[in-house]
């Protein structure tokens, strides 16, 4: 059957009814089927890099507290050094 004896049978309001009918089917079927497990995954994969990023946040906190200890010991042995002589 096409469009313009479906609009002549039925009208145009009730087969627009049901053009939008099938659209919002539609649409609910692609979000439920392709969306969400995409989000899942995206989420899953989101958690991933948080972590990742706190652990590199952590080794620079130590790596930073190693370099000043250095800088400091440095600067000891400066201040230490022209006592000796």
């Amino acid at each position: 059957m096409d469009i313009a004896q479906a609009i002549s049978d039925y009208g145009f309001p009730m087969v627009m009814a049901v053009g939008m009918g099938y659209f919002i089917y539609y649409i609910w079927w692609f979000i439920g089927e392709k969306v969400d497990p995409a989000l899942g995954k995206m989420h899953v994969a989101l958690i991933r890099v948080i972590d990742q990023t706190r652990m590199l946040d952590q080794d620079l906190i130590r790596l930073q507290q190693k370099v000043d200890v250095v800088l400091e010991y440095r600067e000891n042995e400066k201040k230490r050094k022209p006592n000796e002589n």
